[in-house]
């Protein structure tokens, strides 16, 4: 972590949607890393794909128990759903405010099922200040864009064509770069997960020489 930290601002941290990790692993990762970096946690399967949002604030407190102790450095949560689950104005809501009433820190939502852009869901997001994800590729249409809350914007780069493998051409890029660019004040997260080839350390660190430029 202390050499990841020394080339990059932030990480995401991907494996706890699949497995619990101890208070104590969050806090030793707290301490390697500068005051000024940040950790995005993902929401465990759990609660996303197994309860599908219902009946989970048992585990959301055990959770949060857990990634609290990135302290300050805790600088958003992701929920990923299941490409099944439709979007149900009741359950969502009753997750959200379950969600708030226990966090008050950034949040991003990464839908994949397409009932997710009705304007009640939209609307709901806004309502519990909770980004959308860009995503890309993304099986929804305009799901490449950060929506939602704009109070921060999440992109998750997946590798295109070939998803997980495919590294991003310059162009791409540069496109990605005057993005972000155009609206500095708004928190904004980049993670690359072209993993699969190694692509995206490479990626990550050409995205960040052009923000520089």
């Amino acid at each position: 972590m202390q050499r990841y930290s020394a080339r990059f601002p932030a990480v995401e941290i991907n494996s706890s949607f699949y497995r619990p990790h101890r208070p104590a692993t969050y806090a030793r990762w707290a301490d390697s890393v500068a005051e000024d970096f940040r950790f995005a946690v993902k929401v465990p399967k759990q609660i996303t794909h197994e309860r599908r949002l219902l009946d989970c604030e048992g585990l959301v407190d055990e959770f949060l128990s857990q990634c609290s102790q990135l302290g300050k450095k805790l600088g958003c949560l992701l929920i990923q759903l299941p490409p099944s689950l439709a979007f149900d104005e009741a359950v969502a809501g009753a997750f959200f405010t379950a969600l708030r009433d226990r966090y008050q820190g950034h949040a991003v939502l990464e839908p994949r099922h397409p009932s997710w852009l009705v304007a009640q869901a939209t609307a709901l997001l806004q309502g519990a200040c909770i980004g959308r994800v860009g995503a890309d590729p993304s099986p929804l249409p305009g799901g490449d864009q950060p929506a939602g809350w704009p109070g921060i914007r999440y992109y998750r780069l997946h590798g295109s064509p070939r998803i997980y493998h495919s590294a991003y051409e310059d162009t791409w890029l540069e496109q990605l770069a005057r993005e972000l660019k155009a609206d500095p004040d708004t928190p904004t997260w980049c993670i690359f997960d072209n993993t699969a080839s190694g692509a995206a350390t490479a990626d990550a660190l050409r995205l960040m020489a052009l923000m520089r430029d």
